[in-house]
């Protein structure tokens, strides 16, 4: 699979629930921006999740994406009622009873690990230090302490143990099972992990029973005994934004783009509802579900070149809201002229990005949303020494911006200066390896190797010692990006 379709684990974890996975992605205040991703957030959040990478190839052109931080104080508070809320299947609807179960017999392999014993040696392992399963509480904690930990395979594997317990480990796909709150959410993390991890196979296969939660059995109606008459659906929202969204992980947009249209359509009547419940905050909870279902509907539209369908709900849809901020509005207005930019419209773009500038509330020098789409116009318009200088003063205002700093990169390359391009990335990872190891900088790194061809083969090995060292995690073939199979 490319690189459009990694996932972000905030982009859903934002929609749970209040639980014990409230913290499983929340991370102390930063402004790093991993470039690897689309720009996630908490669902409230202008441009959430909106604009996905949509280039292929094995170099990563200019990325057009920051993340946001997740912003969690801006949560709204509201019962489980109305959280919960979502149609009963009728019996014509009803898909049959959901019995889940593990795929893998074993663990998930550690990538990092069999690359270094192939090619560095068992010595080397010795410097990796990352948790294990058993270093943790087997339990929800353990698991919250794992993502944090940015050791997403670890925690995959916490929850086949846990997800054993209830009766639903390796080989129990499709024989009967009980769901629960608990065990409902642990699948969620388990399938959001997975997409994180780019293992589409068995994200696949393992979310498979599911089918879109249209079953009687993720209801509490179906257990009046166990849940004392308590409604509504058990599995989070979240968890129904992973499941519609997973065709487009298996390169099938056109499938994503019905299930998430579905999505929309009952999100958007569960609004109306407390519209005439006259219950605003239900409301505006709601209709943050609804936009956060239309910013992956965009993300599909940009798959399949539905250009005039971008424009109507960007303008039709999400602009109109009577509430909106000024910097929201300005935030969408910059994503919309990004997604012109990405489908080769200049003229479009300027328009778009001009609209955002005047919709700044202090109208002074530019600020880093300013900067960057100039920095991106001018790298449309195949003006990378002007880019370069545009993106270095962005990078003065936001200093761990590795989106940012990896445009920098691509920029010089472009320009015909690969030794300093090179030479920016090495900086930089030699600087804060745990924050400049990400996936987009680490692969263009390995490219830029692959041109300058000399020692080559030494400086991928230094660069593997670091990732070992550093990196608990990576969504990217370790191999590929080596190229040093055929060396060894």
């Amino acid at each position: 699979m490319s690189n459009k379709n990694k996932s972000n684990l905030s982009e859903y974890f934002a929609n749970d629930p209040p639980s014990f996975f409230d913290e499983l992605t929340n991370k102390p205040k930063s402004k790093e921006a991993p470039a690897d991703s689309s720009s996630t957030g908490s669902s409230n959040s202008a441009s959430s999740n909106m604009m996905s990478n949509t280039f292929s190839g094995f170099f990563h052109p200019p990325e057009y994406v920051e993340t946001p931080e997740v912003d969690t104080a801006d949560f709204i508070k509201v019962s489980d009622e109305v959280r919960n809320l979502w149609e009963l299947p009728t019996e014509n609807e009803a898909g049959k009873l959901i019995m889940p179960g593990i795929h893998l017999q074993n663990d998930l392999p550690d990538p990092i690990v069999v690359a270094v014993t192939q090619h560095l040696g068992d010595s080397e392992l010795a410097y990796r230090k990352i948790l294990l399963v058993d270093d943790v509480t087997q339990d929800e904690r353990g698991l919250r302490t794992l993502i944090q930990a940015g050791c997403y395979r670890t925690a995959v594997n916490l929850t086949g143990r846990l997800l054993t317990i209830y009766g639903q480990g390796y080989g129990r796909a499709g024989q009967p099972a009980k769901h629960s709150p608990h065990s409902l959410q642990l699948w969620f993390t388990r399938l959001a992990l997975l997409a994180k991890l780019g293992e589409f196979e068995l994200l696949n296969t393992e979310a498979e029973p599911f089918g879109q939660l249209n079953s009687p059995d993720v209801f509490y109606d179906f257990y009046p005994e166990m849940y004392n008459g308590k409604s509504g659906s058990i599995a989070c929202f979240s968890f129904r934004l992973l499941l519609a969204e997973l065709p487009i992980y298996m390169g099938k947009p056109h499938i994503a783009l019905d299930r998430l249209s579905e999505l929309h359509v009952t999100s958007r009547e569960i609004k109306e509802h407390y519209i005439q419940q006259r219950n605003k905050t239900a409301e505006e909870f709601w209709q943050r579900r609804c936009e956060r279902v239309l910013h992956s509907i965009i993300n599909c539209g940009l798959m399949m070149k539905k250009f005039s369908m971008i424009d109507d709900i960007m303008e039709g849809t999400l602009l109109k809201r009577s509430n909106l901020s000024k910097e929201n509005q300005r935030a969408l207005y910059s994503a919309w002229g990004r997604i012109y930019l990405q489908i080769g419209d200049i003229f479009g773009a300027e328009q778009k990005f001009a609209v955002s500038r005047r919709l700044r509330e202090i109208n002074t020098t530019p600020d880093l949303r300013d900067l960057v789409d100039k920095g991106l116009i001018a790298v449309a318009k195949n003006d990378f020494p002007e880019a370069y200088v545009i993106f270095q003063k962005a990078l003065h205002l936001d200093s761990g911006n590795t989106m940012i700093l990896n445009n920098m990169g691509v920029c010089l390359l472009y320009a015909g200066k690969l030794k300093d391009a090179i030479n920016l990335y090495e900086r930089a990872i030699n600087l804060n390896p745990q924050k400049y190891l990400n996936e987009s900088l680490l692969v263009n790194l390995y490219t830029l190797y692959e041109l300058e061809s000399n020692n080559s083969k030494a400086k991928k090995f230094n660069l593997l010692r670091l990732i070992n060292r550093f990196k608990p995690d990576l969504n990217i073939s370790i191999e590929i990006c080596l190229k040093l199979q055929a060396m060894s």
